[in-house]
């Protein structure tokens, strides 16, 4: 994600993966469209299984993955380090935890930044607009 000479955010694709819906619809209500006056809008794709996570992002244009770690049967850390391992193009990846205890997993899938579970209205836009802006694994746009 970056910004056009004029300031206007260019739109971001943000890719949430939980087996759970009801986790992914807690996201994006957290997250929302536009999550901050400078990010967005977002553009949200769902993924309920890590094979659609790999899909989508071969398939790329994500700029972000936001993997929920309690995911099953393959948890969002596995994904994560899977995806840093295998895409030369790896978008920037957060990390959902329910458990503080569990950022060195999170640091060993290297993940770009943690969300605690369940989410906070104020903390969730924040660290996803941080994660966009430093455009952490987002391909330079070309002419």
């Amino acid at each position: 994600m970056s910004s056009t000479a004029a300031g206007v955010a260019v739109p971001a694709t943000v890719l949430v993966y939980s087996s759970r819906p009801e986790v992914r619809q807690a996201v994006r209500t957290a997250v929302g469209r536009h999550p901050a006056a400078d990010v967005g809008p977002l553009t949200w794709v769902e993924c309920e299984t890590g094979e659609d996570v790999a899909a989508a992002v071969d398939e790329g244009g994500i700029d972000l993955c936001i993997l929920d770690g309690e995911a099953q049967p393959t948890g969002g850390m596995a994904v994560a380090r899977q995806l840093r391992l295998e895409v030369a193009d790896c978008p920037a990846l957060c990390l959902l935890i329910a458990r503080q205890s569990d950022r060195w997993l999170a640091h060993w899938s290297e993940a770009d930044a943690t969300l605690p579970f369940p989410l906070d209205a104020l903390t969730a836009p924040r660290v996803v607009a941080e994660v966009l802006r430093a455009g952490v694994g987002v391909p330079a746009v070309g002419p």
